[in-house]
């Protein structure tokens, strides 16, 4: 990267734990990302300075690494939050300078991150986050996708939505859209959608995510 602003720009750094012997279900990981990113957003706590220094930079990026056994135990001993989903275990940390990252995170795999699902997920329930069926995105990089769709969907809710989604403990559907016929109809519909800066995997603009739910809908058709 060759922006002049790198040394200001902060990523949010989550760890999904993936144990040899029990990986997790890949629908399961990409929702508690998603819900991990919502945590933060909802209760950032004791970083808020940490959340707000990476929200005022206008790019909301973020890097998926994956951790297991020793590696899993550093992760959790270092400021953050555990979001636990079905099979699924993802660690959000506060956001860090792109180039400050804590070194036990540093130096975990971040590339390469394939999970997969062995049963087939439960109904969806709203919100939905749309990935579009076309890209073939591993599972990390879709990990940070989904964190997006979460995030633009927040942003798009107003407090008493928000508060209802609360209520219902922040939770998500992932869900890859059935053809690309009818991810392009959501994409044209108004809602939140994530463009990728094209940073990895695929190219800049892709469409990866939209973000669904009723009150969403209403929004963009008021719009």
């Amino acid at each position: 990267m060759n922006d002049s602003h790198d040394s200001e720009l902060y990523v949010l750094p989550l760890v999904v734990r993936i144990e040899r012997a029990t990986p997790p279900e890949r629908t399961d990981a990409l929702e508690a990302a998603a819900m991990a990113v919502l945590s933060l957003l909802d209760d950032p706590g004791e970083w808020t300075a940490e959340l707000h220094a990476w929200q005022s930079t206008g790019k909301i990026r973020k890097v998926v690494r994956r951790a297991r056994g020793a590696e899993w135990r550093r992760a959790l001993a270092l400021p953050g939050r555990t979001v636990e989903h079905r099979t699924a275990e993802v660690r959000v940390h506060p956001p860090v300078p792109l180039d400050a990252w804590p070194r036990d995170l540093a130096r975990l795999q971040v590339s390469g991150t394939e999970l997969a699902d062995t049963v087939e997920p439960s109904p969806a329930v709203s919100p939905v986050l749309w990935e579009n069926p076309r890209l073939g995105m591993s599972a990390g990089k879709a990990m940070a996708q989904a964190g997006h769709a979460a995030q633009l969907a927040w942003w798009a809710s107003d407090d008493a939505q928000r508060a209802a989604w609360r209520e219902r403990g922040l939770t998500v559907s992932v869900r890859t859209a059935p053809s690309q016929e009818r991810f392009d109809e959501l994409v044209a519909a108004g809602l939140p959608v994530v463009r990728d800066a094209g940073f990895t995997e695929i190219e800049p603009g892709s469409c990866t995510f939209v973000a669904d739910a009723p009150w969403l809908a209403a929004h963009a058709a008021s719009g």
